[in-house]
C-alpha cells in the first residue's frame, strides 16, 4: 500500500467517488493526441525478434530450448486465453516512452516519473504452445502496400501507438512521418507504402460525445444504428481492428436512438448496456458485411480491456484500486469485476452470425492478472500531469484502465502480428 493510508469512506460514499472518478477518467480522452468469430488466425512459424534484427534461425534455435512438449503458434490448437505471465529479466522492449516519439503522455509511465520498469519484462506464455515474439521486419513485409486501421475508444489507440513504436525505430527519418488529427491520424511508412492508422469512435455507432466529451453519461445520446458518419472513413482499408468496450460501462442506463422519431432526439430509451451494445454491434456487423470485401479486406476485433478499480477482487483488501501493485495476479483464470461476461457474450453472439470472418483478438484474459500495468499515478489529467498533491490521492486519481507503454498493449500486437 505504500506510505497512503487507506481512507475510510462508507460504501454509499465509496461507490459514488468510483462513479465520478471514472467518468473523470473517461472525459479526459484526448481525442487530439497532442502530449474474431474465428478465434485465431495463426501461422505455422513464427520469425521474431526482440531488437528487431534477429532472423528465423536465431528465433529456431530459442525455441528448441525449451524443453516442453509446446508447439509453435498453430492456427487450430492455439488458445491465447490460456496461459501464464511469466517474468524475464533479460527481455528488453523494442522500444521505450523516451525512444518512441509518438506516444501520449498519458501512457507515457516511465518519463511521468514510474521508477520500477518490471512491468515491462512480463511475457505471456501460452499453456499449449509458443507465440513467437513480436518481429518487427516481418511486421514491415506484412504491412508493405497496405493500409492498417485501428478504430476505436483510447483502449484502441494505445494499441496502435504500441503498433507504431513496435515497427518506427526500423524505418529511416526521412521515410517516416505522423500527422495527428482529433479524429483521424496516420502513421506514414513512404518506402513501403503503407500506413498506420487511428480513428476514433469510442462506440464505433455514431454518438453525441463522439468529439465535444460529455461528462455526464445521463447526458451522452447514443444512435445505435447510425454508423455510416465514420464508417465513410473505412472504406478501401486493407487490415481492419476494431474496439468499443469501456464507455458502455458508465453503471447507467445508456440513453439509446435508433429509427426516426417525430420528436427527433427526445424519441431515446434508456437501455441497460448489454441491450443498447447489442443494437450497435448489430449495426457494426451489418455494415461490415455490406461494405468490406473479405477477399482484400482483414478484419480483426480486439476484446474489452479489464479494469481494476477494485482490489479485492485479486484479494488485496487494502489496496487502493491498481496503485502500487508491483506484480500480475498469479491465479489461473483470474477475472475480476473490471470485465463484463455479458457484453463478451453479446461480441460472441452478432460475430457469430456475420458472413465476413472476423478474428477475435481475445486479450482480456491474460490482461485481467497485469493489475501492475495500468498507468496509475503516472498520468495526465486534462493535458497536465498529475501535481504531487494528486499522486498522493490514488483512490481519486489513479489511473486504472489504461496501460503504460511499452506494456500490455505490446502483447496485444504480438498475438495479432501471430494472427495477421
Amino acid at each position: 500500500m505504500g506510505v497512503f493510508a487507506k481512507p475510510q469512506f462508507s460504501v454509499g460514499v465509496s461507490v459514488v467517488i468510483f462513479s465520478l472518478a471514472f467518468a473523470v477518467l473517461l472525459y479526459t480522452e484526448r481525442i487530439s493526441l497532442l502530449s474474431s468469430t474465428t478465434l485465431f488466425s495463426c501461422t505455422k512459424r513464427g520469425r521474431s525478434s526482440i531488437k528487431g534484427d534477429r532472423n528465423a534461425t536465431e528465433e529456431d534455435s530459442r525455441l528448441k530450448t525449451i524443453v516442453d512438449d509446446r508447439f509453435i503458434f498453430d492456427p487450430d490448437e492455439c488458445d491465447v486465453t490460456k496461459g501464464k505471465w511469466v517474468f524475464n529479466p533479460s527481455f528488453q522492449p523494442l522500444y521505450t516512452d523516451l525512444s518512441c516519439p509518438y506516444l501520449d503522455r498519458q501512457v507515457s509511465c516511465v518519463k511521468n516519473g514510474k521508477n520500477d520498469t518490471t512491468y515491462r519484462q512480463w511475457e505471456w506464455h501460452l499453456d499449449d504452445c509458443i507465440l513467437p515474439r513480436f518481429d518487427a521486419r516481418l511486421a514491415l513485409e506484412k504491412i508493405r502496400g497496405k493500409r492498417v486501421m485501428f478504430v476505436g475508444d483510447s483502449l484502441e489507440r494505445g494499441q496502435w501507438q504500441s503498433f507504431v513504436c513496435l515497427v518506427e525505430f526500423l524505418i529511416p527519418k526521412h521515410q517516416k512521418s505522423m500527422k495527428r488529427g482529433k479524429v483521424h491520424s496516420v502513421f506514414k511508412i513512404k518506402d513501403h507504402n503503407a500506413t498506420i492508422e487511428f480513428y476514433w469512435a469510442p462506440f464505433l455507432v455514431e454518438s453525441n460525445t463522439d468529439l465535444k466529451i460529455i461528462a455526464d453519461p445521463k447526458k451522452r445520446l447514443l444512435k445505435v444504428d447510425s454508423i455510416e458518419k465514420h464508417a465513410k472513413h473505412w472504406v478501401g482499408v486493407d487490415v481492419l481492428l476494431f474496439n468499443t468496450y469501456v464507455w458502455w460501462m458508465t453503471g447507467t442506463k445508456l440513453r439509446s436512438l435508433w429509427g426516426s422519431f417525430a420528436n427527433g432526439e427526445d424519441g431515446y430509451e434508456e437501455l441497460e448496456a448489454p441491450v443498447s451494445y447489442r443494437l450497435a454491434l448489430r449495426t457494426w456487423a451489418n455494415w461490415i458485411d455490406s461494405n468490406v470485401d473479405q477477399n482484400k479486406t482483414r478484419v480483426f476485433f480486439t476484446t474489452m480491456s479489464p479494469t481494476h478499480q477494485r482490489p479485492a477482487d485479486w484479494n488485496n483488501d487494502a489496496g487502493i484500486k491498481c496503485y502500487n501493485e508491483t506484480e500480475p495476479v498469479k491465479k489461473k483464470g483470474h477475472w475480476g469485476t473490471g470485465s463484463d461476461k455479458r457484453m463478451m457474450s453479446v461480441v460472441r453472439s452478432v460475430m457469430g452470425k456475420m458472413k465476413t470472418p472476423v478474428t477475435l483478438l481475445n486479450i482480456t484474459q491474460l490482461s485481467e492478472h497485469r493489475v501492475e500495468a495500468h498507468s496509475s499515478i503516472y498520468t495526465e489529467l486534462g493535458g497536465k500531469l498529475l501535481t504531487d498533491e494528486q499522486k498522493a490521492d490514488p483512490f481519486k486519481f489513479a489511473d486504472c484502465i489504461h496501460w503504460c507503454l511499452p506494456g500490455v498493449p505490446d502483447t496485444w500486437n504480438q498475438i495479432f502480428l501471430a494472427s495477421l
